[in-house]
C-alpha cells in the first residue's frame, strides 16, 4: 500500500483518476430514494485522497473548470437570448428577482453568523446547489491580493461548508417545491386539476386532436387486412386519412399492396376490401384500428421500407415562433409525427399550443423520404455524430477568458469576471451564435455531458484533494450550525420565489412551480414536482429561467466574495 500511496503522490493524475472512479460509484448507490450525488461524492472522496498530502499542479483544476463553464453556457445561451425578447421577459424578471432573493437571504445569515468569504461562498455553493461558484469564488480571492496564507485558508473552507450544506441543498429544494409548494398556490388538488385543464387548452384546438400529450410515446408502423363494409365501393387514400381526422386521430396510410403487389402511395389510389395497408402514428391511435378495418397482419416485405427518426434544429428564420399545431398542419408535415422537442437539454411537453422557439431541437419521425423532405423545410438537420467543433470550443474559451481578464479597480480593489465567469459569457454567446446559424460550432450531446460531468467533476476532485490535509479540522470548525443556515438559505428563497410566482407575476401554478425549480437550476425538483402534480406541464416555465438562473447564480460566487 506504501508503493501505491507514493505513485499517488509522485504521480497525482493518477490520484485525480482513483477519485473519479470512486465519486462516480459512491454517486449511484442509493439507500432508498437518497443518495449522494455525483458532485458531492467526488468532493468526499477526494477529502479522503488527499489526506495522503498529493499536491496537485494548478493549471489542471482551472483547464476543466473553463470546459465546465462553456459547455453550461453553450447550452443556455439561446434560452437566456431568447428570455430577452418580449414573451420572456416576465420568467426573466422572475429569476433575477429569485436570484437576488438567494444572494441576499445568503449574505444576511452569512452576517449575522460571522462568517468569512470562503464559508460564505461555501454555504452559497451548496445551499444552492451551484458547485461552479467554488471556482468562481476562487478566482474571485486570487485577484484581490489577499496574503498568502489568509487565502489559502479561505480557499480550503469552501469545499466544506459546500458539503455540508449540499445535500439539504438538493434535497431539500426538490422536497420543498414538491411538497409545500403545490399547498402555497392552493393545495396539490388544485394544481393538479389546473395542470390537467392547462394541457386540455394546449392540446385540445383547432383541427387538432385531443389530449396532443407528451409525444415520448414511440410512433409505430402497422399492417392491416381491409375487411370493413365501409370500403365496399372503394375509398380512396384520402378519404380514409380524413376519416381518422374527425375520429380525432392522426394517422396516415404509408404503404398498400393490391392484388399481391405493393403499390406506392397517392391520396387517390382507391382503397378495397382485400387490399393490405399499413398505417403510420402515435402506437395508442394505431392499436385497435383492426376492430374497424380488418385484422392485423405481420407481413414482413409489406412493413419493409425506411424509416427514420432525425433531430431538426428549428432556426429564427423558419419555425421559430409557431405553435406545434401550425406546424403539423404545413403539408409538408403529411406523414411526419413529432416525437419530443429538446430546449436547453431539456424535454418539453409537445402540445397543440406548445410554441417552438429558435434553438430547440425537434425530432420527428415517419417514412424516409417524408422525414427528410419535412427536415429541410422546419431546420438545419442535426445528425448524429460524435464530432466537436473544437475550433470553435478553443476559440470561445479563450476568447471569453481574455475578456474576463479585463479588471477595474474599486476603492484599491481589482474587481473582475475572472477567466471562469469569462468563459461562462463566452459559452452564453456561441451557444446562442450556434442557434442562429447551425452550420458551425456543433457540439454533440454526448459531447456536452463530458465537458459538463467531466470538467466539472475533474475541477471537483481536485479541489477536494487539495483541501483534504485542512478539511477535518474544517468541518469541525463550522460545526453541524452550518447545516441548519444552509437549510435555511435553501429553503427562504424558495418560499419567496413561490409568493412571487403566485402574487406579484400571478403565473400559472404549472408555471409558477417551473420558474421556481429554474431559477434555481434544480433539476432533480422539476422531476420531484412532476411526480407530485402528475403533469410535464411545469416543464414550460423551467428553461428560461433556468438559463436566467445558471447565469446570475454563477456570477453570485463573485459577488458574495466581494460583499463579505
Amino acid at each position: 500500500m506504501e508503493w501505491i500511496f507514493n505513485q499517488l503522490r509522485e504521480r497525482p493524475e493518477l490520484a485525480i483518476f482513483l477519485t473519479i472512479f470512486l465519486g462516480f460509484w459512491l454517486g449511484k448507490l442509493r439507500i432508498g430514494k437518497f443518495s449522494l450525488g455525483t458532485v458531492t461524492s467526488v468532493l468526499l472522496v477526494g477529502v479522503m485522497v488527499g489526506q495522503l498530502n498529493i499536491a496537485v499542479p494548478g493549471p489542471i483544476k482551472s483547464v476543466f473548470f473553463l470546459l465546465f463553464l462553456f459547455a453550461v453556457g453553450y447550452k443556455v445561451g439561446p434560452q437566456f437570448f431568447r428570455g430577452l425578447k418580449k414573451d420572456g421577459l416576465p420568467q426573466v424578471a422572475f429569476a433575477v428577482l429569485m436570484c437576488i432573493s438567494v444572494l441576499g437571504v445568503t449574505w444576511l445569515l452569512a452576517l449575522l453568523m460571522g462568517y468569512n468569504m470562503g464559508e460564505a461562498a461555501g454555504l452559497l455553493a451548496g445551499s444552492q446547489t451551484i458547485s461552479a461558484v467554488i471556482g468562481v469564488a476562487e478566482d474571485t480571492m486570487a485577484n484581490m491580493g489577499l496574503d498568502e496564507a489568509q487565502r489559502q485558508s479561505y480557499t480550503n473552507i469552501i469545499p466544506v461548508s459546500y458539503a455540508v450544506t449540499y445535500i439539504f441543498g438538493t434535497a431539500g429544494s426538490a422536497w420543498v417545491l414538491s411538497s409545500i409548494g403545490p399547498k402555497m398556490l392552493g393545495g396539490l388538488d388544485k394544481v393538479k386539476a389546473a395542470c390537467k385543464d392547462m394541457e386540455a387548452q394546449m392540446g385540445n384546438s383547432q383541427a387538432d386532436e385531443p389530449g396532443f400529450i407528451h409525444a415520448a410515446r414511440p410512433v409505430t408502423f402497422r399492417a392491416y387486412r381491409i375487411e370493413n363494409e365501409w370500403f365496399k365501393n372503394g375509398k380512396r387514400v384520402i378519404d380514409l386519412e380524413v376519416y381518422f381526422q374527425q375520429q380525432d386521430k392522426r394517422l396516415f396510410v404509408e404503404r398498400i399492396r393490391k392484388a399481391g403487389t405493393i403499390r406506392e402511395v397517392s391520396p387517390n389510389v382507391q382503397l378495397e376490401i382485400g387490399d393490405e395497408v399499413v398505417l403510420s402514428g402515435r402506437r395508442e391511435y394505431v392499436i385497435g384500428e383492426e376492430d374497424w378495418i380488418g385484422p392485423e397482419i405481420l407481413d414482413q416485405q409489406l412493413l419493409d421500407f425506411p424509416a427514420e427518426k432525425l433531430p431538426v434544429m428549428i432556426t429564427k428564420k423558419t419555425f421559430a415562433g409557431k405553435t406545434v399545431s401550425a406546424i403539423r398542419n404545413e403539408k409538408f408535415m403529411h406523414g411526419v409525427s413529432i416525437r419530443n422537442i429538446k430546449r436547453a437539454g431539456i424535454d418539453i411537453p409537445v402540445m397543440a399550443q406548445t410554441i417552438v422557439d429558435a434553438g430547440d431541437v425537434v425530432e420527428i419521425v415517419g417514412t424516409k423520404q417524408e422525414v427528410e423532405a419535412a427536415a429541410r423545410r422546419l431546420g438545419y438537420i442535426d445528425r448524429p455524430t460524435n464530432q466537436t467543433d473544437m475550433i470553435f470550443v478553443g476559440l470561445g474559451i479563450l476568447a471569453g477568458g481574455l475578456f474576463g481578464a479585463l479588471s477595474v479597480h474599486i476603492g484599491g480593489v481589482p474587481i473582475s469576471l475572472s477567466t471562469s465567469g469569462g468563459a461562462l459569457i463566452a459559452g452564453l454567446v456561441f451557444g446562442w451564435l450556434r442557434s442562429k446559424h447551425p452550420t458551425f460550432g456543433r457540439i454533440p450531446e454526448p459531447s456536452q455531458w463530458v465537458l459538463n460531468n467531466v470538467g466539472l467533476n475533474m475541477f471537483i476532485a481536485v479541489v477536494g484533494i487539495s483541501a483534504g490535509p485542512s478539511f477535518v479540522q474544517g468541518f469541525h470548525d463550522v460545526g453541524v450550525s452550518l447545516f441548519l443556515i444552509g437549510a435555511i438559505a435553501t429553503t427562504l428563497p424558495l418560499i419567496i420565489g413561490l409568493l412571487l410566482a403566485r402574487y406579484l407575476f400571478k403565473f400559472h401554478p404549472a408555471i409558477a412551480l417551473g420558474c421556481c425549480a429554474g431559477a434555481r437550476t434544480t433539476t432533480a425538483a422539476l422531476g420531484a414536482i412532476q411526480d407530485a402534480v402528475e403533469s410535464e406541464t411545469p416543464a414550460l416555465g423551467y428553461t428560461v429561467t433556468y438559463a436566467i438562473g445558471n447565469t446570475l447564480l454563477i456570477i453570485w460566487g463573485v459577488v458574495i466574495v466581494l460583499l463579505i
